[in-house]
């Protein structure tokens, strides 16, 4: 059943909702399992599910970040509780935006995500109210940037929106829907994880942190730790040894040489059935707006594309 409303509640940097035309190519007609292990935004899992791809089909969405995978947790299972906090900050926002912004990050959301982590940071503690907090600065904050510093503290600057929608009743509703259906799993876990779970026929999405293209385009404070060169290998292999199994893999990254060595230059990744495909995006974030623009990006699949 298609769901035409059905998109990503959150921003995300890197999003895929610009590419889903060229990536809805490589889309297995009818998928065993689906699995995306960066889920970030999920713009490739709300298209499937607007699409109606995943009906009845189990379905298994994680990450690294444990503050995403909280959120989506809380719009599932507590969103009654989370339109409640959303509505009170979206409120503050509206008497004095920066000021309210800064008040939510510096003395909300930073302090209670610091005793969250210290009790061990269970996803299941994970509040309703740091998920309200969790989307509020995404939607007010710069860029749909998630960052974190040295020690750990969110500190994305405010953005310069004039009036920001923070509360999507609706869609933040019909988003909920689909994540409380039989079948579907959201996990914190690494994207090795899929390698013990996915089975010939099922269909995987990697959307990883991309390979900075250069020194000033490096977002990797994404999850406090970063992501690698040598994790960009292991996923290499990760993806290499699922489509020798069958699975049906589709992935988006830079085109930095780090890259294309491992997937258009690699006869490992060709003899597994994989081929990339570089194709044009916007850059939507740079802090040079006159660098801003459209970047080519590097699609793998062992999928080929269909025509247009």
């Amino acid at each position: 059943m298609e769901r035409r409303g059905l998109r990503p509640f959150l921003k995300w940097v890197g999003g895929k909702r610009q590419l889903l035309p060229i990536l809805r190519r490589h889309y297995p007609a009818s998928p065993g399992a689906y699995f995306e292990p960066f889920v970030g935004s999920g713009a490739v899992f709300f298209d499937l599910a607007a699409l109606g791809r995943l009906d009845a089909r189990p379905v298994t969405l994680s990450d690294d970040n444990a503050d995403l995978i909280g959120c989506y947790a809380r719009i599932a299972d507590s969103l009654p509780a989370v339109l409640t906090a959303l509505e009170h900050l979206a409120a503050g926002h509206g008497l004095d935006a920066r000021r309210h912004y800064l008040q939510v990050r510096d003395c909300e959301f930073n302090p209670q995500r610091a005793a969250w982590r210290e009790s061990g940071g269970e996803i299941a503690a994970y509040s309703a109210g740091l998920a309200a907090m969790l989307i509020y600065l995404n939607r007010t904050g710069y860029n749909g940037l998630f960052r974190l510093n040295a020690t750990g503290e969110y500190n994305v600057p405010p953005g310069r929106y004039d009036r920001p929608r923070i509360v999507d009743r609706a869609l933040l509703t019909e988003v909920s829907a689909v994540l409380t259906r039989p079948g579907i799993r959201v996990q914190r876990a690494p994207f090795e994880q899929i390698l013990s779970d996915a089975r010939a026929g099922d269909f995987a999405y990697f959307d990883p942190p991309y390979a900075p293209l250069s020194k000033t385009a490096n977002f990797r404070g994404y999850t406090g730790r970063g992501f690698t060169e040598a994790d960009q290998e292991r996923l290499q292999q990760v993806l290499i040894q699922l489509s020798q199994r069958g699975v049906d893999v589709l992935l988006s990254n830079s085109t930095a040489p780090s890259v294309i060595k491992l997937y258009e230059s690699s006869a490992e990744a060709r003899a597994a059935g994989l081929r990339a495909w570089q194709v044009p995006a916007r850059r939507a974030v740079n802090s040079n707006a006159q660098r801003r623009g459209t970047v080519a990006e590097l699609v793998v699949s062992n999928i080929p594309p269909r025509p247009q």
